[in-house]
């Protein structure tokens, strides 16, 4: 099968199993210097996210509230949300290699890592929830993330732009906000590892980040645009532009500038 055959599958599949052994295939690709071929297939675009039997999915607003993480339920409930962007995660770095092809390999390489990454942190955090007696499955999901790529798959500079440069980067702002309110819960083997997950996933999520800010000031200077303007002008079409609590340092470390980390709602920086 070719590299792109492999992804498709991988992208397709509810398996992390299988997504965790497709990517080991696909990164062998990378062990010579000979480019990834396209295999001339059609790009799909799909109708509904690989999750959706494995998943009740309901409205945004249907979710249930996660409250109490210091009862069972209620930090299974957190875990399961964010088991839930872990596995959309997955996907959209899935999807990217896959659907983008016109962009260099390194592109390709890049959200292979992060797959991988996301991989490991989904399974981090499911065998938390184990331990709870939950599986990934067991509360209702949104599939927002999901459209949102359905949105941006004509246009890799507003996958690049509303994915990692916008709901990744909001999970630098929200990871600290979770750890703050679990140090207050009184400590148990769970909450402990659930702050070390989030310590774990925190870091390589920048990185993640990183890598999607690089891939979008190549893309505008590819095609002579000014990054922050593009950026933002993008925000607007997807009704992204939300005035929040933003962590300065981590978005900085990502990639961010500070004049367009004031426009996003920094006191300073």
């Amino acid at each position: 099968m070719s590299f792109y055959d492999i992804a498709f599958l991988a992208l397709r599949s509810d398996d992390i199993e299988f997504k965790s052994s497709s990517c080991d295939e696909m990164m062998k690709y990378f062990s010579t210097d000979t480019a990834i071929a396209d295999n001339g297939a059609a790009i799909e675009l799909f109708d509904e996210p690989s999750y959706a039997h494995k998943c009740r999915i309901v409205e945004p607003r249907e979710l249930p509230r996660r409250r109490d993480f210091a009862k069972r339920e209620g930090l299974a409930t957190l875990l399961h949300s964010i088991a839930h962007i872990e596995y959309n995660a997955i996907d959209l770095a899935l999807d990217a290699l896959y659907r983008f092809r016109a962009m260099p390999d390194d592109f390709r390489r890049d959200w292979l890592e992060v797959a991988v990454d996301e991989i490991r942190h989904f399974r981090m955090i499911e065998g938390i929830l184990h331990k709870l007696g939950y599986s990934y499955g067991d509360f209702p999901v949104h599939r927002s993330l999901f459209d949102i790529s359905r949105m941006t798959a004509c246009d890799a500079l507003q996958r690049m732009a509303v994915i990692p440069r916008h709901f990744e980067a909001t999970g630098l702002d929200v990871n600290p906000m979770i750890a703050s309110k679990l140090e207050k819960v009184p400590r148990s083997e769970a909450i402990e590892e659930t702050l070390k997950a989030l310590g774990i996933i925190y870091e390589e999520e920048i990185e993640h980040v990183s890598k999607g800010d690089r891939w979008f000031r190549y893309i505008c200077e590819a095609r002579g645009l000014d990054y922050e303007k593009s950026f933002f002008e993008i925000l607007e079409k997807y009704s992204l532009v939300k005035k929040r609590k933003i962590n300065v340092e981590g978005r900085m470390r990502a990639g961010f500038k500070c004049a367009e980390l004031k426009r996003l709602g920094a006191e300073s920086c």
